[in-house]
C-alpha cells in the first residue's frame, strides 16, 4: 500500500459515532458563554437560525461528500469547483477550525478533572489529554472510530441522564429570568456560542476516504447524527437553563468569571456538590469532551494530511505511518499548535477563531456545490441535497450573515483569523512559484 493511502474500515455507525462525538462537546461546555453574551433569549433566537443554518448545510455537504468521497473535504470540493486559491483558503479554514477546536476542548477536560482533583493544575490535565488522544489515533483508524463509538453513546446517555435528573426541577420562569439583557445585539454577540453546539459535524466527510461503500454510508452517517444533535441541543439548553436561570450557569457562586463547566452548575442546583450522583455525571460527563476531543483531532490529522498530500503543505505533512497507515506527521504538528494555544488561556477566543474557520468552510463549500452543479452535470452523484438551489442558498445566507455580524462584535479575533488565513495564503502562492521554477529548472 502507498504512504500516502489511507485504509477503508468504516461503517454508517462508526460514522454516526464520529458525527455526533465531534460535536458533543459543544452540549457540555462552551454555549453557556453565549448566555454572558445574550442571555436566554438571545442566545435561543440564535441558536434557531443556527439550527436552520446546520441543517440545510449538513444535506447540502452530504452530496460533496458522497461525490467527492477524499480526506481533504472542503478543499477537495472547492478546489475542484472553484479553482485552487479558494480550494486554498476553504482547506486553510477547515483546517484553522479544527486545529483551534481541540484546545478549547482540551481546556475544558482540565477544568472537569479539576473539579475531581482540584489540587492538580488544570494545564496538566489537558496538556495529557493531548498525547494520550493524539496516540490512539496514530495506531489506527478503526481503534480510533471504534473508541469514539462507544464513548459517544456513554456521552449521549449522559446527556439524556442529566435531562432526566434536572427536567423535574424545569420552571418557565426560569427562561424569562432577565432574558435579553442586552437587547437583540446580544442575538448576533451569541452567534459563535451557538455555532459551537455543532461545529466541526462536517469532519464526517474527512474520513469519507476510509469509508467502506462511502457514496451510501455517508449520507446515513451525516443525517443521523445532525437528527441527534438537533435533539440533544435543544434538551441540554432547556433542562439546564430551567433549573435556576441562565446566570446560574455561567457564572460559578461568588465569582463573575465565566464557568467552563456549566452542566455541573446546573447539576448543583438540584444536588449537593458532595452528593454520589454530582460526581458520577461529572465522571462520565468527562466522556463528551473526550468524545469530541479525540474525535476532532481524527478530523484534523486527515485536513492536514491532505493538505501536504497535495503539496499545500510540507510535504512530510503527506505521509502516512508505514504500520498504522494514519498520518503521524499531521496529528503530530496539529498536536503542538494546539498545546501553544492552550497556553493562552482563552477559551472564548479560540472558540471564536474556529468557528471563523468553520463558516468560511461553510461559504466556500456552497458557492462550491453551486459551481460543480453548473459546471460538472457527469459528475456521479449518489445523493442529491433536497430542495436545491434553496437549502445551500439559505445555508450560505445565514453563514454569510454570521461571519459579519462575529466580524463586528469580535474585531480583534477576526483580524488575527484572517491575518492567519492571509499569511498562509501568501505563504501558499510563494510555495507554488517555488514549485514551478524547481520543475522549469528539472525540465531545462
Amino acid at each position: 500500500m502507498s504512504n500516502s493511502q489511507l485504509s477503508k474500515t468504516l461503517t454508517p455507525l462508526m460514522l454516526w459515532g464520529l458525527g455526533v462525538g465531534y460535536v458533543i462537546s459543544g452540549m457540555y461546555f462552551g454555549w453557556n458563554l453565549g448566555l454572558a453574551e445574550g442571555g436566554t433569549l438571545g442566545l435561543a433566537i440564535a441558536t434557531f437560525f443556527i439550527i436552520i443554518m446546520y441543517v440545510t448545510f449538513t444535506l447540502s455537504y452530504t452530496e460533496l461528500a458522497c461525490a467527492i468521497p477524499k480526506a481533504g473535504g472542503a478543499f477537495e470540493y472547492a478546489h475542484r469547483g472553484l479553482g485552487k486559491h479558494f480550494g486554498f483558503i476553504g482547506g486553510m479554514a477547515q483546517n484553522i477550525e479544527f486545529i483551534f477546536a481541540p484546545p478549547a476542548i482540551a481546556a475544558a477536560i482540565g477544568a472537569y478533572l479539576h473539579l475531581l482533583y482540584p489540587e492538580i493544575d488544570v494545564i496538566y490535565f489537558s496538556i495529557g489529554a493531548y498525547f494520550i488522544f493524539t496516540a490512539i489515533n496514530i495506531f489506527g483508524v478503526h481503534l480510533a472510530a471504534s473508541f469514539e463509538l462507544i464513548i459517544t453513546i456513554l456521552a449521549v446517555f449522559e446527556l439524556l441522564l442529566f435531562a432526566g435528573f434536572t427536567l423535574p426541577h424545569f420552571e418557565v420562569q426560569n427562561l424569562q429570568m432577565n432574558a435579553l439583557p442586552f437587547g437583540y445585539e446580544g442575538v448576533f454577540a451569541a452567534i459563535p456560542f451557538a455555532i459551537w453546539f455543532f461545529l466541526a459535524i462536517e469532519g464526517i466527510a474527512n474520513v469519507a476516504e476510509e469509508t467502506k461503500n462511502p457514496q451510501k454510508s455517508i449520507y446515513l452517517g451525516f443525517g443521523s447524527a445532525i437528527a441527534t444533535l438537533v435533539f440533544l441541543c435543544v434538551l441540554t439548553f432547556l433542562s439546564a437553563v430551567g433549573v435556576g436561570g441562565w446566570e446560574k450557569i455561567v457564572y460559578p457562586s461568588g465569582s463573575s468569571i465565566a464557568s467552563d463547566s456549566p452542566l455541573p452548575l446546573a447539576l448543583g442546583q438540584v444536588v449537593s456538590e458532595g452528593h454520589f450522583l454530582y460526581k458520577f455525571l461529572i465522571g462520565i460527563g468527562l466522556l463528551g469532551l473526550i468524545a469530541s476531543f479525540h474525535g476532532i483531532i481524527l478530523a484534523a490529522g486527515r485536513s492536514t494530511f491532505e493538505f501536504g498530500r497535495v503539496g499545500y503543505a510540507p510535504k512530510q505533512l503527506g505521509k502516512v505511518h508505514s504500520k498504522y497507515k494514519t498520518p503521524t506527521n499531521a496529528l503530530i504538528i496539529n498536536m503542538c499548535i494546539g498545546i501553544v494555544a492552550l497556553f493562552t488561556g482563552k477559551t472564548g477566543e479560540i472558540i471564536t477563531i474556529a468557528c471563523f474557520g468553520a463558516l468560511t468552510l461553510y461559504i466556500i463549500s456552497m458557492l462550491s456545490l453551486f459551481a460543480l452543479r453548473r459546471n460538472e452535470l457527469e459528475l456521479e452523484r449518489s445523493y442529491k441535497v433536497p430542495l436545491y438551489p434553496f437549502f445551500p442558498a439559505i445555508a450560505l445566507i445565514i453563514a454569510t450573515v454570521s461571519i459579519l455580524s462575529m466580524t463586528y462584535y469580535n474585531f480583534t479575533l477576526a483580524m488575527i483569523f484572517f491575518a492567519i488565513l492571509g499569511g498562509s495564503y501568501l505563504y501558499f502562492i510563494f510555495s507554488q512559484k517555488e514549485y514551478k521554477t524547481e520543475e522549469i529548472g528539472e525540465v531545462g
